[in-house]
């Protein structure tokens, strides 16, 4: 599995044709402890740079963006119930979206870890 960084905080391990997407640790600290996740209807299909989820804090309401083309296939279900777990572990248990890939091709102009490291520097 490759793990991949946007410029919008948003992070992506890519297996194969799917993705499972989240928001960063950096993201997560910037929020604060989030109250609501809610995640578009599974099947949607995305274009990158598309909302396809919302995340809300006690500190603000920010989109998810689609980080490349492809299709929801479902959301994290477990946050309804928490929706702290992305604060606490935003880039393990606090998952947001799996994500059909549809233009591996985008991959490419997202960041590995050391530029995302330097990115947010």
């Amino acid at each position: 599995m490759t793990l991949y960084f946007t410029k919008e905080h948003e992070w992506l391990r890519v297996d194969g044709d799917s993705a499972v997407v989240g928001i960063t640790r950096h993201a997560a600290d910037e929020l604060g402890e989030l109250v609501f996740v809610e995640v578009h209807q599974t099947g949607t299909v995305a274009s990158a740079g598309d909302a396809v989820a919302v995340v809300e804090s006690v500190k603000a309401a920010s989109d998810i963006y689609a980080p490349v083309d492809g299709e929801i296939l479902e959301g994290n279900a477990a946050l309804s119930d928490d929706p702290a777990r992305v604060s606490s572990d935003p880039e393990g248990e606090g998952w947001i979206l799996k994500l059909r890939i549809s233009n591996p091709e985008q991959l490419s102009a997202l960041m590995d870890a050391d530029a995302y490291a330097a990115f947010i520097g």
